[in-house]
């Protein structure tokens, strides 16, 4: 894993896939999640290679901000891992006179992370011990609900230090989403969305900050998108389903998850998390990317599509490379169909 995702780690946090001394190229500029970034880094670069005649550049800023700059005409695509909201997309129709497309990428997940020194087996969690911990109920981590999940290790008497993100986050927004629907107070008292107050903790900004974070705080514990808590070597948990099983998160309980899904919407904004399923990892979600309806550039109109095209035919087969599931079939077909609306 690390050898892959060097490309992308660390510093680098403005992706450029340009070719210096081609001529005639057309350039397009798009800015949001950093859940779906290790992805994108990669597919941009990968698909430079065919077409060195268009120009992509994308910034991780996180899907809040990728929201912000999509409505505000600063970018021509977004990125975001939270679907823009009736009240989001209404405004943007109000000033462009056009819709805002989602397009599903790919799909990934969120796990609970955590550093405690001494401890070098895998944590299970049942859903009320990440809502206690993220509500601030629970405090230790040798609190009952916590020692039971895990009987054979001996979990310590020390505080729990929670971590979460500051900025507007897609993958808050997904770990806030599975908390509501598991935990009656997290709905009541906090909510869904990209930016929530939360009850406890310290922030950090981006899922890389959050890992490093994690990784440099004893006895934390934080949520990250898996591939960075792979590429940080960070210890992560499984989490117990509806069925009752403990599941880690992998590409095919990812892919269990998205297989649960009975009728995509036509705007193709959806939620998987909490999913039915033995084999689901209840902590996953598709990733979308943000389109305009139409380009005043005709030039930038046929890149983002033969772009976009390309990601949902050739760049799914690198998805499980950087532990992403792939997209459905099914939802690759209707999305190639929606690619006429781009115009």
């Amino acid at each position: 894993m690390r050898g892959v995702f060097s490309a992308f780690a660390g510093a680098v946090l403005f992706i450029t896939a340009y070719v210096p001394g081609t001529h005639g190229q057309t350039s397009l500029v798009g800015a949001g999640a950093t859940f779906s970034y290790p992805m994108y880094s990669k597919w941009i670069l990968e698909y430079q290679k065919l077409h060195p005649e268009i120009e992509i550049n994308y910034e991780p800023v996180g899907s809040g901000e990728g929201i912000v700059e999509i409505t505000n005409g600063t970018i021509d695509f977004g990125a975001s891992d939270a679907p823009m909201n009736d009240t989001q997309r209404a405004q943007y129709r109000r000033r462009y006179d056009m819709e805002i497309l989602h397009f599903p990428t790919v799909l990934g997940a969120d796990v609970p992370t955590y550093n405690i020194p001494g401890i070098a087996a895998e944590l299970q969690f049942v859903p009320a011990a990440l809502a206690g911990i993220f509500l601030g109920t629970i405090t230790k981590w040798n609190d009952p609900l916590l020692s039971a999940a895990n009987p054979n290790v001996r979990l310590p008497d020390r505080d729990i230090v929670v971590v979460f993100r500051s900025d507007g986050s897609g993958t808050t927004y997904i770990w806030t989403d599975y908390l509501a629907k598991v935990s009656d107070q997290w709905k009541r008292n906090v909510g869904v969305g990209t930016s929530v107050k939360f009850p406890v903790g310290s922030s950090a900004t981006g899922n890389s900050g959050v890992a490093s974070r994690v990784k440099e705080t004893s006895y934390s514990i934080g949520y990250v998108e898996l591939a960075y808590a792979l590429e940080k070597k960070l210890s992560y948990g499984s989490v117990r389903n509806q069925a009752g099983r403990f599941v880690k998160a992998e590409v095919a309980s990812v892919t269990a998850a998205a297989e649960t899904l009975r009728g995509m919407p036509d705007d193709f904004r959806v939620s998987i998390t909490n999913a039915p399923g033995e084999r689901t990892y209840p902590i996953s979600s598709f990733t979308w990317l943000l389109v305009p309806e139409k380009f005043r550039d005709k030039s930038k109109s046929k890149a983002m599509k033969d772009f976009l095209r390309w990601i949902l035919t050739d760049g799914q087969r690198l998805t499980v490379v950087y532990q992403y599931a792939p997209l459905p079939k099914e939802v690759v077909a209707r999305e190639q169909q929606a690619l006429a609306n781009v115009q």
